[in-house]
C-alpha cells in the first residue's frame, strides 16, 4: 500500500514571520499544505506569498472571534461561513481543505457542524477520513512547559517511522519567525520546528521509507 503524507502548517496569516517561515517550510523542506487565518492583519501577504508557491495547497484555518458565542452551533456556522466567503475574497477560490485554530471543530458542539460543511463544499476535514492526523510534533504538551525534543530531527524520524502508517496521514506543523507583530506563549519552538523541517535527514527518512509527500490538493 502505497503512503502519502500531507504536512500542513497551521497559523498561516498571523504574522509576516510566520508566514516566511512556513513559505521557507515549504520551498527548502517537507511542508506541503497551509492552513490560512483568514482576520489575521498577515492574511493578504500570506496569499500574495502563497501565490508564488502553486504546489502549496491553502486551506482555512478557522478561527472563533473572542464574541462569538461557541455554544451556538449556528452562530459558529454563520460565522465559518463567513471565514470561507473572505478565504475566496482573498485567494479567488475556494480552500482545498478546513481545519481550525485549537482544534474547536473536534469539540462536541461543533463536530457536525464543521463535518456538514465540509460534506456540502467536498473539502477534506481535519481528522476525519480518509486522512489520520497526527499532532504529535509540538513542543508544549504542558502549559508554557517547552520540550524541544518533541519537534527535534530524531523525535520528527521516530514519528514517520512509527505512526505514518495509513495510506493517507496529516502531519501538523506550526514553523515561523519570531517578529514583534505576533504575541503567543508558543514562539521560539516555532523557529526550531522550520529548522527540523527544512533539515535533509528527514527527505532521506521519508525515501528510505519509501512515503511520498502530496498536498491536499491531491485529494
Amino acid at each position: 500500500m502505497p503512503r502519502h503524507l500531507i504536512v500542513n502548517a497551521d497559523d498561516l496569516g498571523a504574522s509576516r514571520g510566520l508566514n516566511r517561515g512556513i513559505l521557507e517550510a515549504h520551498e527548502r523542506g517537507i511542508v506541503t499544505s497551509a492552513s490560512l487565518m483568514v482576520a489575521r492583519p498577515a492574511a493578504e501577504e500570506a496569499v500574495a506569498l502563497a501565490a508564488r508557491a502553486p504546489a502549496l495547497s491553502v486551506g482555512l484555518h478557522f478561527e472563533a472571534p473572542a464574541e462569538l458565542d461557541g455554544s451556538d452551533p449556528d452562530a459558529v456556522r454563520a460565522e465559518l461561513d463567513a471565514q470561507l466567503r473572505r478565504f475566496d475574497e482573498l485567494v479567488g477560490g475556494p480552500p482545498t481543505h478546513l481545519d481550525s485554530h485549537h482544534h474547536v471543530h473536534r469539540s462536541d458542539g461543533l463536530a457536525a457542524v464543521f463535518a456538514s460543511a465540509a460534506a456540502e463544499l467536498g473539502l477534506p476535514l481535519r481528522a476525519t477520513p480518509p486522512v489520520v492526523f497526527i499532532g504529535g510534533f509540538y513542543a508544549q504538551w504542558e502549559w508554557q512547559v517547552t520540550e524541544l525534543h518533541y519537534v527535534s530531527v530524531e523525535f520528527l524520524e521516530q514519528i514517520l517511522r512509527t505512526e505514518v502508517t495509513a495510506e493517507w496521514t496529516e502531519l501538523g506543523c506550526h514553523p515561523g519567525y519570531i517578529d514583534d507583530d505576533y504575541r503567543s506563549v508558543y514562539l521560539h519552538e516555532r523557529e526550531e520546528e522550520l529548522r527540523t523541517l527544512t533539515n535533509p535527514r528527514i527527505r532521506e527518512v521519508l525515501d528510505e521509507l519509501g512515503i511520498e509527500l502530496r498536498s491536499y490538493r491531491d485529494l
